[in-house]
């Protein structure tokens, strides 16, 4: 049996650099005192013999754990989904390692025994992707001493909060719609424990009232497929609106199959707007005109809050600006044609 090259350690990278040990651990831990030449020295020799830290013996020197905590849920839906991946994405070119805790239903009891459990691995903050009123709740009421980013559960835009301008993008998605010559438009929500569902339901009001239009009725959702054509078999048989505004694109699906089965042609008959911009937004039939929310970005500004707030630099993130993707599903109505 060959035997088993010994993995480098800190003074195999000191000596091959020509430095000492002290330097060596400097340069690893972000001393900004080191000189360019030395510190490209060094990471050369890292880099050369393939060195890689102790994060247990770094974690006891620089008294920092180098985790970051994220509490997830793994309910499938696109935009949680997608936002906790860009998270641990963030966090990984970060420089941090990730500790995910996935609920499969948030509760305030599930909320509070995930913080329990990142608290005890001695992570450096925790990263909340939880859009639900309790959530919310339990990140307000949570004891000071650990950063805990709450991402998308909070509109305000203040405290160590990330997120997307949901009112500003139900607004958007409303007034396109006002401007084709559409008044009889109604709205299918999400589930109304959800804040994004409350900030989008919102958005149509505030867009409706500053019209002058009545808002007219709320369909309540719950974000899947199934329960958008159950809605839309329903507005199908009423047959008074000309659009309709979804809270997510994976209910608009529903919504598109319901109406196509009921012999309504979107947009001929009925306009239909989305909410995410998932990836087969683009290819339904008709091409579903959707909000964008930038999840990448989400994640890059979850991270840089939870560095800023580590370094002790900490401001407001203002709410991320969601972008109008206009297609084929919607139209001017018939009288504005």
């Amino acid at each position: 049996m060959q035997p088993t090259t010994p993995k480098p350690v800190m003074a195999d990278v000191a000596r091959l650099a020509g430095v000492s040990h002290q330097t060596v651990s400097r340069v690893i831990n972000g001393s900004t005192s080191i000189r360019p030449a030395t510190k490209a020295r060094v990471e050369q020799a890292i880099e050369e013999l393939g060195y890689r830290p102790n994060t247990a013996a770094r974690a006891l020197v620089t008294r920092r754990s180098g985790i970051i905590g994220i509490v997830g849920t793994n309910s499938g839906l696109y935009g949680p989904s997608s936002i906790q991946r860009s998270v641990q994405e963030a966090a990984r070119a970060a420089g941090y390692f990730s500790s995910l805790v996935p609920l499969a239903e948030v509760t305030v009891e599930g909320l509070r025994g995930a913080l329990d459990h990142l608290a005890r691995q001695s992570v450096e903050a925790i990263v909340m992707v939880a859009a639900q009123d309790d959530a919310l709740a339990v990140a307000h009421s949570a004891e000071a001493g650990l950063p805990l980013i709450v991402v998308e559960g909070d509109l305000s835009g203040r405290g160590l909060s990330v997120g997307v301008d949901q009112i500003d993008g139900a607004c958007q998605a409303t007034r396109h719609l006002i401007e084709l010559g559409h008044r009889a438009i109604d709205h299918v929500s999400g589930p109304l424990t959800w804040t994004e569902a409350k900030g989008r339901r919102t958005g149509y009001e505030q867009a409706m009232h500053a019209a002058g239009l009545e808002p007219r009725e709320c369909w309540e959702g719950d974000w899947t497929p199934a329960r958008g054509y159950e809605i839309g078999r329903e507005i199908a048989r009423k047959g008074s609106a000309t659009a309709v505004f979804v809270a997510n694109d994976q209910m608009a699906i529903g919504v598109l199959h319901a109406f196509a089965e009921a012999g309504l042609a979107v947009p001929g008959d009925v306009s239909v707007v989305g909410f995410d911009d998932i990836p087969e937004a683009a290819y339904l039939n008709p091409a579903l005109t959707t909000i964008r929310q930038d999840f990448q970005a989400i994640g890059q500004r979850a991270i840089d809050l939870v560095t800023a707030t580590l370094d002790g630099s900490t401001t407001n993130v203002p709410l991320l600006p969601p972008e109008l993707i206009v297609r084929a599903s919607t139209a001017a109505t018939k009288e504005n044609v």
